[in-house]
């Protein structure tokens, strides 16, 4: 039997904790042993938080009534045994709903008021202020008091046609798209903007992050949605009737909010839903197989998309037959094929994705640790020489060579000017770089993109602001890579230097690129385009959709200042630590050194022993390098293979 997802899921989850929890181990092996300088640590704790922290979104997206509710609750809550998300007629998700595990908050619901939209504030603002958030505690062991809190994200509220405009649901150039106006003249629209929902689902725990979203009146309106949550989700999985096929609204939501030119195909899943209701008791499985085949054939062509990425199941019978466990149902659903690509395929891309960077940090590492070990191993070796020259040597031989090693010391002290002058130099171009990439710059860029569009009337020219603001942003990546290259060119420079001087083994870490995030940029770009031609140029005229336009950008061009700021951080780091290392070790050589001329001074079988016990130091550091080597040759093999270790085999010493 195929591999649910759940069951996918949480072997994700298992071979996460696992290569954590070795990671852990690893750092206080290393401390143990005194190899954990500064740029080790880093780059362990960022691989650590990186696992601890990585989260799966899985986002689904359609119009109103596909099912999607019904579909989260048939993939990861059938475990209680009856509906958890409102799923019923007239019960629908009306606000975007995020379902994730904070251990640090108590299982509840926080609901965001549509009134919030009149504030200028962007959504990520908004988390900052739990205040603000309406807050319903709840108990995760009982299923119906649970479904019964979740009920408030279904919840609407009637106000006036003017207030559903000022809130982003009316629209007098569109009036197909607005809600139905009752007697009264008024409209029908979500009580909630944003539903984040906080429970130990053991598949939210392990990382997953659910997205439900409504309708594309509800999705136009939010720009953080398209702009931020969706683009960055996983998996998107697009619903859509198997009674209805792709209606003219379903076809506005794929092209305007899910399909651009760097969107990962991979990553959208089309799923038509209610496959039951083409159940004819009239028809022979095999005439009701052939509409269905024909269903998906044509929702394929018409979206542009191979039919394999087509799904057709049926979750409310899927959600009955995990309930009932029924077995025959449960395959006519057909949604294991769904949980089987889900698993498989989005999945396990993910982990693929999750493991490379594991083995990349992992090799870092190893190499950063090797040169420490080697330092020592090099400093014995010296320190061996030096004591073998001695043997059968009187005292006043001995006693040059300790002056000799107090003269080198007293030289060595003295060219730490020239250190200081490479960080000195080191310093003043980072500053640069971070003056670059700084929070002051890209709020200047936002003030000036937001006045251009605040301007009145219709913003014909904002087309070219944007290729503008966006052109400056990759200019600024391009100027942080020069200053990077330049930064680099003087490491190389200065590392030569004192690895032939004072016999050092430097070598400066690989520069960190900026062209990921450049093309970050770009995706970010082509994101922002939908709302920038003529069909949106009446929103844009609305001071406040503007404003929500410009922060929900600002969210996220920071996130990526933030990370590409983060690869310099370590790179320098790095950096320091290497000097750091090797000129801790030098003097812990120096002083190793006049310890053993001074023993050897003081008694007779001082010489011997001495050598004696730097035969044994050597032993162990060659046992260090060897241990070393297993336990990340270990953590290779294990991103590699992606699954978990039912023991811990590695033995720490």
């Amino acid at each position: 039997m195929a591999t649910s997802f759940n069951d996918q899921f949480d072997q994700h989850g298992t071979w996460r904790r696992e290569f954590a929890l070795r990671l852990k181990l690893l750092a206080e092996w290393l401390k143990d042993h005194e190899l954990l300088d500064a740029g080790v640590e880093e780059r362990l704790l960022r691989l650590e938080t990186q696992l601890r922290s990585d989260k799966v979104m899985v986002a689904f997206v359609a119009e109103f009534s596909r099912g999607k509710s019904e579909m989260i609750n048939a993939l990861f809550f059938a475990g209680y045994g009856r509906r958890i998300m409102p799923a019923s007629a007239g019960r629908t998700t009306m606000c975007p709903t995020e379902m994730g595990y904070d251990a640090d908050v108590p299982p509840c619901l926080r609901l965001l008021p549509i009134e919030t939209r009149l504030q200028p504030q962007a959504l990520m603002e908004w988390r900052m202020a739990p205040e603000k958030w309406a807050r319903i505690d709840l108990d995760v062991n009982n299923p119906i008091q649970l479904a019964k809190a979740l009920e408030k994200v279904a919840e609407t509220r009637k106000v006036t046609q003017d207030e559903a405009r000022a809130l982003g649901f009316w629209h007098a150039q569109a009036p197909e798209d607005n809600p139905m106006v009752d007697a009264q003249g008024m409209v029908e629209v979500p009580r909630w903007r944003h539903a984040l929902i906080n429970i130990a689902h053991p598949l939210l725990k392990q990382g997953l992050v659910i997205l439900d979203t409504p309708g594309l009146n509800a999705i136009g309106a939010e720009p953080e949605l398209t702009v931020s949550l969706i683009p960055q989700a996983h998996a998107v999985v697009f619903m859509l009737g198997a009674d209805t096929g792709v209606t003219k609204s379903d076809l506005s939501i794929w092209r305007e909010h899910l399909i651009t030119e760097s969107t990962d195909p991979d990553a959208r899943l089309v799923v038509l839903n209610k496959i039951d209701t083409l159940w004819d008791a009239l028809s022979t499985p095999a005439q009701i197989q052939t509409q269905i085949d024909r269903q998906r054939t044509s929702t394929a062509d018409i979206l542009g998309i191979p039919k394999e990425r087509v799904i057709a199941v049926s979750a409310q019978k899927g959600l009955v037959a995990k309930v009932t466990e029924d077995d025959v149902l449960l395959r006519q659903s057909c949604l294991p094929v769904l949980e089987d690509v889900l698993g498989h395929g989005m999945m396990g891309k993910r982990q693929k994705i999750l493991a490379s960077a594991m083995k990349g940090g992992i090799t870092d590492l190893r190499g950063e640790t090797g040169r420490v070990i080697n330092i020592r191993k090099r400093d014995l070796t010296e320190q061996m020489l030096e004591l073998q020259s001695l043997q059968g040597k009187n005292a006043n031989v001995i006693k040059h060579m300790r002056n000799r090693i107090s003269q080198e010391q007293a030289e060595f002290d003295q060219g730490g000017a020239k250190i200081h002058a490479v960080r000195s130099v080191h310093l003043r171009l980072l500053r640069d770089v971070f003056n670059i990439l700084g929070a002051s710059v890209l709020k200047k860029e936002m003030a000036l993109l937001s006045d251009t569009l605040l301007q009145k009337g219709l913003k014909l020219g904002v087309k070219r602001a944007y290729s503008e603001t966006f052109d400056r942003l990759r200019g600024n990546l391009q100027r942080v890579q020069s200053l990077c290259a330049e930064i680099q060119s003087m490491l190389e420079a200065s590392f030569t230097s004192l690895n032939a001087e004072y016999g050092f083994s430097l070598q400066p870490p690989v520069e960190p690129d900026m062209a990921r995030f450049s093309a970050d940029l770009d995706t970010v770009e082509r994101n922002h385009l939908q709302y920038l031609g003529l069909g949106n140029a009446f929103k844009l005229a609305q001071p406040e959709f503007a404003d929500r336009l410009v922060r929900a950008l600002s969210t996220r061009l920071r996130n990526i200042h933030e990370a590409a700021l983060a690869d310099v951080e370590l790179w320098s780091k790095s950096a320091a630590a290497q000097l750091d290392a090797q000129l801790r070790e030098r003097r812990r050589n120096f002083a190793r050194r006049i310890e053993a001329i001074d023993r050897i001074s003081q008694a007779a079988g001082g010489l011997e022993d001495r050598i004696g016990e730097i035969n044994q130091q050597s032993n162990a550091l060659n046992e260090l390098d060897a241990k070393l080597m297993e336990l990340t040759s270990y953590l290779v093999a294990a991103q590699q293979s992606a699954k978990p270790a039912t023991k811990v085999d590695v033995e720490l010493v």
